[in-house]
């Protein structure tokens, strides 16, 4: 890879962090596309495979997320359990 394109990565994922960062989410998101497609012009063949592979990645993250959020409401189910016998307790005394 060029030294260019390789500045061109490099500065355009910096700007892009700073930028979201900052808040400043629509500028990051262009910057960052900047670097990706110069990226996929140096990697063709990687880009093409991970495009089709999207949707396994996909599918993979939301299994994550649906056993992420029944470990949240477990253990927010476990805390009021445990927040209505501690307030049973003070109620004793």
């Amino acid at each position: 890879m060029e030294n260019w394109k390789r500045a061109v990565i490099a500065g355009s994922a910096g700007t892009a962090a700073m930028l979201a960062l900052k808040g400043r989410r629509p500028a990051a998101i262009l910057v960052g596309s900047v670097g990706l497609a110069v990226l996929a012009s140096e990697y063709p063949d990687q880009f093409v495979r991970i495009r089709e592979e999207l949707p396994s990645y996909v599918r993979q993250g939301t299994r994550f997320l649906d056993l992420a959020m029944k470990i949240g409401s477990k253990i927010e189910e476990l805390m009021e359990r445990r927040a209505a016998r501690a307030f049973e307790e003070l109620g004793e005394f």
